[in-house]
């Protein structure tokens, strides 16, 4: 037996393997070359590579044993060994020379497979030339937002890379709307209404169940964050708590990015009417000065505005101190918006604002800042 996953974070499957003590071999397709809509998927191959059953019953599992497990098929006429395409050991990436859509996407999919993290900028604009010369190729919009999210996972991040990935993930729905791999990718971090189910909520109990049998659990490279832990919800919830701004007077002095770095992605990017979106926000000091957080104070606040009409899930959120009075951890919050009924087709800017105190090196001063954060969003055009 054999698993094949989609996963763009294979590590995550590994440990439900453990968990589960499944002990046959997983195969990641995270590009999903195989072209897969739908999982799970069953495929019964005879010794030959031939496809004999397609989602074997499993209450006709006697019938399965006596048609396919126990039967030795004949070997069809023209049989070859197919070989691996995998490049000689230390051999550089075989680059085609011709440039059709063809060639730009096996180009793009061999750096995906084949390349390391210093080669990810050239792997994005292989997926980028692929896009352009087919750009109504919805596996390629799709594994062309997998590979910006591989890099926004990476030490090679930049600024915007998991809105791109978003975004190339709502193009290839657009081209295929029956897609539940693609669905599936944008509801793991998008907002309650749209959830099927919450997507890694066994990670938790997963690692105290091995943790108890006496085993370390094995780590994940990314840990999941508030949207692939949320449930689905049937109407839109609004914290009930009383807030307030937590500034008033619009005194506190502005940090433009030179203590902390601030980012904003929308999941989806494109709300219609009615819909709601996930905001994710991410706090982290600025390495180039060895900005710090200073936590022998409060811990860093975040308020959002929403025009009248529009509702949020939580008007102010809270990121609490870790123990230690220095720290220089990624900080995110969460939070979800819901666009009016009646709301006008096209780009809405909303105005979100952090406070927080921060540090600049390891004795430098410590500062009270605010940044202002900005979340852009598209209403989509109503049907007609």
């Amino acid at each position: 037996m054999v698993g094949i996953i989609q996963e763009q974070h294979p590590d995550r499957a590994r440990l439900f393997m453990q968990w589960k003590q499944m002990d046959w071999p997983i195969l990641v397709d995270s590009l999903d070359l195989l072209q897969v809509q739908v999982v799970p998927l069953t495929l019964a191959i005879d010794e030959y590579g031939i496809i004999r059953q397609i989602q074997p019953r499993r209450d006709r599992l006697a019938q399965f044993r006596k048609t396919f497990v126990e039967v030795e098929f004949a070997e069809p006429p023209g049989v070859e060994a197919s070989a691996s395409p995998q490049p000689a050991t230390g051999s550089p990436l075989v680059e085609s020379t011709s440039d059709g859509p063809a060639a730009l996407r096996s180009r793009a999919h061999e750096r995906y497979l084949w390349g390391d993290e210093t080669d990810i900028d050239e792997l994005l604009a292989a997926f980028e030339s692929a896009v352009a010369a087919d750009p109504g190729h919805g596996y390629e919009l799709f594994r062309t937002g997998v590979a910006y999210r591989r890099r926004y996972d990476s030490s090679r991040a930049r600024r915007g890379d998991f809105q791109r990935a978003v975004r190339y993930w709502e193009r290839a729905l657009e081209v295929d709307p029956n897609n539940y791999i693609w669905r599936r990718r944008i509801q793991q971090y998008g907002p309650r209404l749209d959830k099927p189910y919450p997507f890694y909520d066994w990670v938790p109990v997963a690692r105290r169940e091995i943790a108890a049998r006496g085993e370390v659990p094995s780590p994940l490279v990314v840990e999941p964050g508030g949207a692939e832990f949320a449930g689905p919800a049937q109407r839109f919830a609004i914290d009930q708590q009383p807030s307030s701004p937590p500034e008033l007077n619009d005194r506190i002095l502005r940090d433009q990015g030179e203590f902390v770095l601030a980012e904003s992605t929308m999941v989806p990017s494109t709300v219609a009417p009615g819909a709601s979106t996930r905001a994710h926000v991410t706090f982290v000091p600025n390495d180039a000065i060895k900005a710090h957080w200073n936590n022998e104070v409060d811990g860093l606040v975040f308020w959002v505005d929403v025009p009248e009409g529009w509702q949020v899930d939580h008007r102010v959120l809270t990121v609490p101190n870790p123990p230690a009075a220095v720290s220089r951890e990624l900080r995110k919050v969460e939070l979800e918006i819901q666009v009016p009924d009646g709301a006008a087709a096209g780009p809405v800017l909303l105005q979100g604002y952090a406070l927080y105190y921060v540090c600049e090196d390891v004795n430098g001063v410590c500062l009270y800042r605010r940044q202002d954060v900005p979340l852009q969003l598209r209403v989509a055009r109503q049907p007609q």
